[in-house]
């Protein structure tokens, strides 16, 4: 019973999602709104579990169960609650968006209740096959999303995609996994890190290591790992697009937390500078490669590209572990509230349209017909530059932070000026819908840019989040203390 208390928010997840499966047979096609409302219900129900043990284990410790299978600490307990948010904005942005491109299907969200439990299981693994069970259960769940805008040609090509190299980066953590195994005789992280500590790490640990953080660097965009990204973003539904981008990303580095900044790995210079090179790479060519993009939509899927490289800049800063972990969680959680905000608009834009055309002039004067979703693209566009006074600009401070206090200035300056590049592809689509204007031959009906109640309150959360953790970061990163 310890062991199942341990791991309540990931039990209530798979449990609802299971009960939603059976009552979504019930349910009428024109009433899967019911299916949606019930799926926030059950990930309301996760969040509460995840908050009253964090009151009830203040101090944080990690707690072992299930044969040390598993482990939950406050940063386990503090990712529950940002997956089951992200869930949350998901279907309420799906209320409308998933209507109106009909595909709300009761399956879209009972799917995504199943990957985010996949991803719960991630944050909570505290050994190798735990890892690669839970990449398994939140990823097969996201290769059929990809694909639910059934028949549409660019949705069932991104599924395909995504599949594909899915399979193959899994091989690359398999085979990475077996020998670590080989090398330590144990697939217990702790066990694993204990013996590097006592007898350093072999070569064929190392090697094993680097499989894993190719199958790893797969899941969260990471350069030369990031080949599938822009397809399969641009081509899945902007739904499926909106909690990928997040929500994965989130499960990536939660896993290569606990493997290469909390684990053996970071036992390796060779490792450490390897993964210090991969972020490096990663703001490089994920912001050049933005910067090319007519495509709002392609532009922040390179964007994310981008985004993992900032973060993997606290994955390489293993001199100060402590700190460079405080900064991963907190960058994690203000960039899913701003993506939350910054996809939000091209959910409602695509809803609004009626299509999945996301050009740059698509969002041509935005700003007179609908203030409120330009506004909420600008301060989302704003906190992804890394403005003072948003969320983006206090995480990549605190990741800058980390890897200077861990003697990479070189990355930590590279980080700054790649931030400086970044800043002309975002301002280019708020200068479209500030200072343009629409076209005179277009002709715009007046309904056309309404957005939908649910949608602006989770955009509208999301910005007070992204402003507010910009001002005050305190408010997250005592919850550390």
């Amino acid at each position: 019973m310890q062991d199942l208390i341990l791991i309540l928010p990931l039990l209530i997840v798979f449990l609802g999602a299971t009960a939603l499966l059976l009552v979504d047979l019930w349910v009428p096609a024109d009433r899967k709104e019911t299916v949606a409302w019930t799926a926030i219900f059950i990930l309301v129900d996760a969040i509460i579990a995840a908050v009253v043990w964090l009151y009830y284990n203040r101090t944080g410790e990690a707690v072992y169960g299930f044969s040390n299978m598993v482990l939950t600490d406050r940063y386990a307990a503090l990712l529950n609650i940002v997956f089951a948010l992200i869930g949350i904005g998901v279907s309420l942005f799906a209320l409308r968006y998933n209507r109106v491109h009909q595909i709300m299907r009761g399956e879209f969200f009972v799917l995504m209740l199943f990957s985010i439990g996949g991803m719960m299981l991630m944050a909570h693994a505290a050994n190798l096959v735990t890892i690669f069970v839970a990449l398994e259960m939140f990823s097969i769940p996201l290769y059929i999303l990809c694909g639910i805008a059934r028949p549409r040609l660019d949705s069932e090509e991104s599924s395909l995609k995504y599949f594909l190299l899915g399979a193959f980066a899994s091989g690359f953590l398999v085979y990475g996994i077996a020998l670590m195994y080989g090398a330590t005789g144990t697939l217990d992280i702790a066990a694993m890190l204990k013996q590097v500590e006592r007898g350093g790490s072999s070569l064929l640990l190392i090697v094993g290591a680097g499989l894993v953080l190719a199958g790893l660097g797969f899941k969260v965009a990471a350069v030369p790992f990031h080949m599938w990204t822009p397809d399969v973003y641009d081509g899945a539904p902007t739904t499926v697009t909106t909690f990928m981008t997040t929500a994965t990303k989130a499960a990536g580095f939660a896993a290569l937390m606990r493997v290469f900044l909390l684990g053996p790995g970071a036992f390796s210079v060779g490792l450490v500078s390897a993964i210090a090179l991969l972020a490096a790479l990663t703001m490089i060519f994920g912001n050049l490669f933005a910067l090319a993009q007519r495509s709002v939509k392609r532009m922040l899927a390179y964007s994310s590209i981008a985004h993992a490289g900032y973060l993997l800049v606290g994955v390489a800063s293993v001199a100060n572990i402590g700190q460079s972990a405080n900064a991963i969680i907190f960058y994690l959680a203000t960039y899913a509230a701003t993506s939350l905000a910054a996809f939000g608009v091209l959910n409602e834009v695509g809803a609004m349209k009626r299509d999945e055309d996301h050009s740059l002039e698509r969002y041509t004067g935005l700003a007179k017909h609908n203030p409120t979703l330009a506004w909420i693209l600008a301060i989302a566009l704003f906190s992804l530059m890394g403005m003072p006074l948003t969320a983006g600009f206090a995480g990549k401070y605190l990741l800058f932070q980390s890897a200077v206090a861990s003697g990479l200035n070189w990355l930590a300056i590279l980080g700054v000026l790649t931030s400086v590049i970044s800043a002309f592809y975002y301002l280019r689509v708020i200068v479209q819908m500030f200072m343009k204007d629409t076209p005179a031959t277009e002709t715009i009906a007046k309904d056309q840019y309404c957005a939908s109640t649910p949608s602006l309150v989770a955009m509208g959360l999301a910005s007070l989040s992204v402003i507010g953790l910009g001002i005050l970061p305190t408010l997250l990163l005592n919850m550390f203390a």
